[in-house]
């Protein structure tokens, strides 16, 4: 895979850096859903997987990812790598939206991103909800939207009401949604439901902030 996988599209009104979770590839399921949504909204997508993830292509160790200083170094070059684009979002599915997160004030501060779009974030590790990751998030001056299912096990909408989170901070609630937006039977929506909502929030928000 070249370094990005670019979902190209004519006149572009807004570009987004994409990531991925700490083992689903870029080329799977969910990111390619919501990249090939946001180019047919007009949004150019280029994704791009960290080099621990990008390793295992080539027979690599299936290694966890680095710590997040790394990760966060990483992005930054991936930013660099992509070169000038207005307006330039983050966006991220869970691991590779709290990485967005973490760099988001510096990388918006210098006028190098408009915003970050993560697809459920992590608040916590499956079965910690006390080793919360939100503690960054209490200041957060970048615009922000978190796209997350009210049942996510690393943050329900009950844990997620409790937190502290800074007003620059949106969240669309998908209900009845899992970490990868699935719903039960009984709930009456569907993964493509969520999905198509997920996408929608996200093309809105971009527009509201440099779209």
């Amino acid at each position: 895979m070249d370094r990005f996988l670019i979902n190209e599209v004519t006149d572009p009104w807004a570009h987004m850096i994409l990531t991925h979770g700490a083992s689903e590839p870029v080329d799977g399921a969910f990111l390619t859903t919501i990249a090939d949504g946001l180019a047919a909204q007009g949004v150019r997508v280029a994704r791009f997987e960290f080099d621990y993830l990008a390793q295992r292509r080539t027979g690599g160790s299936k290694r966890p990812p680095p710590k997040m200083p790394v990760l966060e170094q990483e992005l930054f070059q991936r930013i660099a790598e992509y070169g000038e684009a207005a307006p330039l979002f983050l966006g991220g599915k869970s691991m590779g939206g709290r990485v967005s997160s973490l760099i988001a004030d510096q990388a918006h501060g210098a006028g190098q991103i408009a915003g970050v779009v993560c697809y459920g974030y992590p608040f916590h590790p499956s079965g910690k909800p006390d080793s919360l990751r939100t503690a960054h998030l209490k200041d957060l001056s970048a615009p922000m939207l978190i796209c997350h299912g009210t049942r996510d096990p690393l943050g329900t909408a009950e844990e997620v009401a409790g937190y502290e989170l800074s007003r620059q901070i949106e969240i669309q609630w998908l209900e009845d949604g899992d970490h990868g937006f699935k719903p039960r039977k009984r709930s009456g929506f569907t993964l493509d439901d969520h999905m198509t909502r997920a996408i929608e929030a996200s093309v809105q928000f971009m527009k509201r902030h440099g779209g």
